[in-house]
C-alpha cells in the first residue's frame, strides 16, 4: 500500500510518499480501506518529533479515517466487510489500508461524504470526553471555548447548541469571529483587540461561565480562573502555547473550581468504546438528520499532505483539513 512516512520528523517537507506492506487486523480490530483522512494538530506534534505514537500503535501519521471495511479480526461481529466507517485510530490514519479497533468505529451517517465522515472522528471523541463527561457540561450552562474556529472549537459551539448552553469563544480576526457566531456562538471575542476575560465579565455581567475549553495553556490560565463562576470547570485539550507558568491559585479555593483536562491517544481501548458508544447514543442520529455537520475547509490528495501540514500550522483555516486518499467510487 502506499503511505506517508517521516522519517526521522522535521518540518512539513520531511513527508514523503512511501510503499510498505498492507498490514493485518488482529482480534477486535479491523482493516480499514481508506477514502479519507483527517489532518490534525497532534498529526504536525508528531511529525515535527514531538508527540510519539504509544508503543503498539502505527507510526505512520493519522488519527480518523473513513472508508470501507477490508477485512475483519478475530471475534469482530458488528461489522462487515464493505461498510463503510470512520473510526478512531493511533495512528496509522495517511495511508491506503488503516487498522482501527472495531470498538472505535461508527457508520457513516447516511447521506454523508467519505470526507466529511473522516472530519467527525478525532473532534467528537476529544469534544465529549472532555466537555460533557469530564467537564459536566449541561443544559443552562455557559461555556467559553478558545480557538472557536479550529475543529475541536466548531464541534464544541455545535455540542453546546445540541445540549441548549450558552457557548462564548475567542478567535483572530473577525471572518472567524462572524463563522462562529453563524455555527451557533453566542458571542464571538478577538482576542487581538479585546481582553477575553473582561469582556466575559461584560457579557456575562460579571457572573462568569461554568465550563472553559482551553487549548492555549499557561498564557491563559489566571485569566480562565477570573472567567469562571462557583463551582466551574477548567478544562485543557491541549497546550499551544506551553504548559508551564505562574499563577495565583487563590480563585481555585474561594470559587471551588476544578481544573482538569486529557489526552485521547493515550486512553485504553475499553474508556474509547465508551465515548464512541455515547456519541452513536448521542450524536450520530444528529448527524444522520444533516445536523452538527463538520466544516471542511479543505481537501489535498494524499500526496499534497505537506501542503495540508503548512496550512494547518498556519491557523489561517477554519474548521477541518482533509486528506483525499483514493477516489470513492
Amino acid at each position: 500500500m502506499k503511505y506517508i512516512a517521516h522519517g526521522t520528523g522535521g518540518d512539513a517537507d520531511c513527508m514523503t510518499l512511501a510503499e510498505g506492506p498492507t498490514p493485518a487486523p488482529g482480534p477486535g480490530q479491523m482493516l480499514i480501506e481508506v477514502i479519507c483522512a483527517g489532518v490534525n494538530r497532534p498529526d504536525v506534534l508528531q511529525r515535527s518529533g514531538k508527540y510519539p505514537p504509544p508503543p503498539d500503535a502505527s507510526p505512520v501519521l493519522g488519527l480518523e479515517v473513513a472508508g470501507r471495511v477490508a477485512a475483519l479480526g478475530a471475534g469482530v461481529t458488528q461489522w462487515k466487510v464493505g461498510d463503510g466507517v470512520t473510526a478512531l485510530t493511533p495512528g496509522g490514519g495517511y495511508a491506503e489500508y488503516c487498522v482501527a479497533a472495531a470498538s472505535h468505529a461508527l457508520p457513516v451517517p447516511q447521506g454523508m461524504d467519505f470526507a466529511t465522515a473522516a472530519a467527525l472522528p478525532e473532534t467528537w471523541f476529544t469534544v465529549w470526553a472532555n466537555l460533557v463527561d469530564l467537564g459536566r457540561l449541561k443544559k443552562g450552562e455557559r461555556l467559553l471555548v478558545h480557538g472557536g474556529s479550529s475543529g475541536i472549537g466548531l464541534v464544541a459551539i455545535q455540542l453546546a447548541k445540541h445540549l441548549g448552553v450558552e457557548c462564548i469563544v475567542t478567535v483572530g480576526n473577525e471572518e472567524k469571529a462572524a463563522f462562529c457566531r453563524g455555527a451557533g456562538a453566542a458571542h464571538a471575542i478577538n482576542y487581538r483587540t479585546a481582553d477575553f476575560a473582561e469582556e466575559v465579565k461584560r457579557i456575562t455581567s460579571g457572573s462568569g461561565v461554568d465550563v472553559v475549553l482551553d487549548m492555549v495553556g499557561a498564557p491563559y490560565l489566571q485569566r480562565n480562573l477570573a472567567s469562571l463562576r462557583r463551582d466551574g470547570r477548567l478544562v485543557y485539550v491541549a497546550f499551544l502555547e506551553g504548559s508551564k507558568g505562574e499563577a495565583d491559585l487563590m480563585p481555585v479555593m474561594l470559587k471551588r473550581l476544578t481544573i482538569t483536562g486529557s489526552t485521547m491517544r493515550p486512553r485504553t481501548l475499553a474508556e474509547k468504546a465508551a465515548i464512541r458508544d455515547a456519541l452513536a447514543a448521542n450524536i450520530w442520529p444528529a448527524l444522520a438528520r444533516g445536523e452538527l455537520l463538520p466544516h471542511i475547509y479543505a481537501r489535498f490528495p494524499l500526496s499534497q499532505v505537506a501542503e495540508a501540514h503548512r496550512l494547518m500550522e498556519s491557523s489561517k483555516h477554519i474548521g477541518k483539513i482533509v486528506l483525499e486518499v483514493k477516489s470513492s467510487n
